[in-house]
């Protein structure tokens, strides 16, 4: 698995994690959050792009992406499930190096493509559930611009 950083290129997630550390440690006292958002757009097949976000709370942030190729998915239920489920297996390759390096007072967050409004509503529960189960906090739309923001921008 690869990332991409808008300004640095493409990297492992060895060094995307590293680079990630690396921007903590510039300003150790301040608030951070690590988000971890997936977003898809149909075509021909199904193209998820999940993002890293490192967010220095009220002082911006970087973001790195990777881009998964699947075929087209029957429901969109079906889509929605494997965009949170493809989140869940970032932050927690995330979870265990954060664990392990003392970095672990860092608040990891899902955000989901999922909202009030719109065909996804029915889902909230459902998904929410399965995140928080899987211990990580969770944001919905409009709140979810890890998922909605980020990944959404270069899923199409």
């Amino acid at each position: 698995m690869y990332f991409v950083s808008p300004t640095k290129g493409v990297m492992s997630f060895e060094r995307m994690y590293d680079d990630v550390v690396d921007y903590i440690e510039q300003y150790p006292d301040d608030d951070y959050k690590l988000i971890i958002g997936t977003d898809s757009h149909t075509k021909d097949y199904v193209l998820f792009v999940t993002a890293v976000v490192i967010h220095r709370k009220g002082k911006g942030g970087r973001y790195y992406y990777t881009k998964k190729q699947d075929r087209k998915m029957p429901s969109m239920r079906q889509r929605i499930y494997h965009e949170a489920a493809l989140s869940l297996g970032v932050a927690s390759r995330l979870a265990a190096k954060i664990a392990r390096n003392g970095t672990s007072h860092l608040n990891v967050e899902i955000h989901l493509d999922v909202g009030q409004a719109g065909d996804t509503k029915d889902l909230i529960r459902e998904i929410v559930g399965m995140v928080v189960g899987s211990g990580f906090d969770v944001k919905i739309k409009p709140d979810s611009y890890g998922a909605s923001k980020v990944a959404d921008k270069h899923s199409k």
